[in-house]
């Protein structure tokens, strides 16, 4: 009876899915030395991107759709037209693209305390998504393949610099209540 049962508890294991953890790629940026003075961002070049403890999604203090989150930053952050009202560029002499315009954009990220892991991980996914996407179509156009696909190193380090990831998250708080 007892050999029966454990191999009915070994054929389950093994055959039943195990649930993976999902996480978050992303290299946090170095520890910033104590003598840093702290920086002054015009209000202009930050998108404030907040989820509220109903996983409602608000930018720019207004409500918006998580399908529409990546197009949003995606606009934002390469300010097409130049607009006033989204972020200045910057032009920079960068090793293997040349002098190019690189946006200042800074997304800013607050959560309420209670945010779902699963909201919190959408949101994360879909900002990583629109700089991946920004990448993939600089290196088209300057290299002919996507950022994912560049085997070479400079090439890599540069649409990297040319288009960097600027996400600020903040300390959660109780914003909507209990």
């Amino acid at each position: 009876m007892a050999d029966i049962s454990f191999l009915l508890l070994t054929f389950f294991l093994l055959t039943s899915s195990i649930n993976t953890d999902q996480g978050i790629t992303r290299k946090l940026p170095p520890l910033a030395p104590a003598t840093q003075k702290s920086v002054n961002i015009k209000d202009r070049n930050v998108l404030k991107v907040l989820v509220n403890k109903s996983d409602y999604l608000l930018v720019q203090g207004k409500p918006i759709n998580i399908k529409e989150l990546k197009e949003t930053v995606k606009t934002f952050l390469s300010n097409p037209g130049n607009r006033a009202d989204f972020p200045e560029k910057e032009i920079k002499e960068i090793q293997g693209l040349g002098r190019i315009a690189v946006s200042k954009g800074v997304i800013s990220l607050k959560n309420d305390r209670g945010t779902s892991y699963g909201a919190y991980i959408q949101v994360q996914n879909e900002l990583t998504a629109a700089v991946n996407e920004l990448r993939n179509e600089l290196s088209k156009q300057k290299f002919g393949v996507p950022f994912t696909d560049l085997k070479d190193e400079i090439a890599s380090e540069a649409i990297t610099k040319a288009i960097p990831v600027a996400i600020s998250e903040a300390e959660p708080e109780n914003i909507g209540g209990k």
